[in-house]
């Protein structure tokens, strides 16, 4: 392997992403051996703030976005650590709302580096750790960590959390993680921790979630039976745990099931958190690449469904907000997701298909895609010319949807703000 000159505290942050990204044999390598040595050496397993941890399929992102907005309307510092980013690295890390400076990220991972010895750790290992330094330093009282992959083997599961959080099950990341459900449920639930809260926001889970946290003791909250919520009238919701009831809350613009398991982790952590500091975080709450809409005539929707589950729901909620609208699918994902399924779930609403190879290791191409979709079209080398040609076809009442991946989704909108949009 090539030697890399080690950066400094001082050095750009584009230098210790690239020395990261070269000095461990793969990006992903499940288990905490490593890590966790560091993360002790480093004095970064237990935190002074309260640190949820949130794990799932999908809708992690959105819980820590709805979590957070809701916390900081209550006058909380919070961090959060989230991945992967759209366009910058310095997405990953957001203090009270706001990205951090390259300067502080490069002095939290020459921490890291400093402390690791010859202890070998991937990019998102040595990222988790820098999250966890920063959030020290900078004294947040509240940690929100969206683990990475799985939860078990995850590298945000070497802090000694107060509250585990799992948003959904479905099967994604099958060559990590296999095709197995049971495994799956069990994977996601070594988040939970004796004695602490354990909250799972997805309906009928495997076996395999609940026996964990029955086998170690945690308190399980499993949504439909501790709590419920249902839609009251189109703009507003109920939510209910024993008998704390909140009433015509707003709907949120990311997803409801995520908002309701939002609110069972808040309710557990004994946090101060008011009725209004609810509303308004429920109001506000916005997290980029989630329904997110960049412009009107033609209407432009970034999402970054990328397995069957979320797509299912980009689907529903593109029918609810542009019904029988003319739909403009910018489409491009990685081989190892279940192309086939995905596509079969966004086929109903689509009218026009933009399908864009991705670049990279785990890329798939135009091609692979089009061999699910029941017509000829025509390639693209990449989401921005597939978006280009988009753009150029679509009427000013159409609806140009780009989603299949977050690598998709960042580079629309990256070229989106660089044209000054």
């Amino acid at each position: 392997m090539t030697q890399y000159s080690i950066p400094q505290a001082t050095s750009p942050l584009a230098m210790w992403l690239d020395y990261l990204s070269h000095i461990h044999a793969s990006a992903i390598d499940l288990g905490l051996e490593r890590v966790q040595a560091v993360a002790e050496k480093a004095q970064l397993t237990q935190q002074a703030a309260m640190v949820i941890t949130v794990a799932g399929t999908n809708g992690k992102g959105s819980t820590c976005a709805l979590m957070e907005s809701i916390l900081l309307h209550a006058g909380y510092s919070v961090g959060v650590y989230s991945s992967p980013h759209l366009i910058r690295y310095n997405e990953r890390v957001r203090i009270n709302g706001q990205e951090l400076p390259d300067e502080k990220h490069a002095q939290a991972f020459a921490y890291v580096e400093a402390k690791r010895g010859d202890i070998s750790l991937s990019l998102f290992e040595f990222g988790t750790l820098a999250a966890l330094r920063l959030f020290q330093t900078e004294k947040v009282e509240v940690i929100l960590l969206e683990v990475g992959l799985g939860g078990r083997l995850d590298a945000t599961n070497v802090v000694e959390h107060d509250i585990a959080v799992i948003t959904s099950l479905a099967i994604d990341h099958v060559d990590w993680l296999g095709s197995d459900i049971n495994v799956i449920g069990f994977e996601k639930a070594g988040i939970f921790r004796k004695g602490k809260p354990a909250i799972c926001g997805q309906p009928s889970p495997p076996a395999t979630v609940a026996a964990h946290a029955d086998d170690i003791g945690a308190k399980f909250y499993q949504v439909g039976i501790q709590y419920h919520y249902e839609l009251s009238s189109e703009n507003g919701w109920n939510w209910k745990s024993g008998s704390f009831e909140l009433t015509d809350l707003p709907v949120p613009n990311l997803p409801l099931p995520n908002a309701a398991t939002a609110l069972m982790a808040l309710g557990c952590s004994g946090l101060n958190v008011s009725d209004i500091d609810v509303i308004e975080g429920l109001r506000t709450a916005a997290l980029a690449g989630r329904m997110q809409r960049l412009d009107t005539q033609p209407t432009i929707v970034l999402d970054v469904a990328h397995n069957p589950h979320s797509a299912h729901y980009l689907v529903a909620q593109l029918e609810r907000q542009y019904p029988q609208k003319s739909i403009h699918l910018v489409i491009g994902m990685l081989h190892d997701k279940d192309i086939k399924s995905t596509l079969d779930a966004l086929a109903p609403i689509v009218t026009h298909w933009y399908p864009a190879s991705l670049s990279g290791p785990r890329a798939a191409t135009a091609q692979a895609l089009t061999q699910y979709i029941p017509y000829d079209l025509q390639h693209y080398d990449n989401p921005v010319t597939a978006f280009k040609t988009a753009l150029t076809q679509a009427q000013a009442d159409d609806v140009i949807v780009v989603a299949g991946s977050f690598h998709t989704v960042g580079e629309v909108l990256e070229y989106w703000q660089e044209k000054g949009e």
